[in-house]
């Protein structure tokens, strides 16, 4: 099953602990090895195996970790790099909060005949 965002959490967690599981079958791995090299206990193994309840994301990690997958967390969210634009305006510096849209600026009084001057 390919994961999108239309997808339901539940669908998303049950598809990610079997692909974790089947991963660690190809490294030949049982629950309790990678939990111990993880250092997790084996019941975490089997929530995130199972899908049936969010654990810890630290536990995740050391799962992924012992399974060489740290690395690709970064396909999953990946560096942002500001646009050329962007990089233009900010002069080598890094941004540090969000902004909301400035708006029109309004004038205070509404306009009427005479008022020209």
């Amino acid at each position: 099953m390919k994961i999108t965002k239309q997808a339901t959490d539940e669908a998303v967690l049950s598809e990610l602990g079997g692909r974790l599981a089947q991963v660690r079958l190809e490294r030949n791995l049982t629950q309790a090895q990678l939990a111990e090299q993880a250092g997790v206990s084996k019941r975490t193994v089997e929530r995130l195996e199972s899908g049936s309840v969010a654990t810890q994301l630290s536990g995740f990690i050391r799962v992924c970790r012992v399974l060489d997958l740290v690395e690709r967390f970064d396909l999953l969210v990946p560096e942002p790099v500001p646009s050329p634009v962007e990089q233009l305006k900010l002069r080598g510096r890094k941004r540090q909060r969000a902004s909301t849209r400035s708006k029109a600026k309004t004038p205070s009084k509404k306009w009427q005949w005479g008022d020209e001057q």
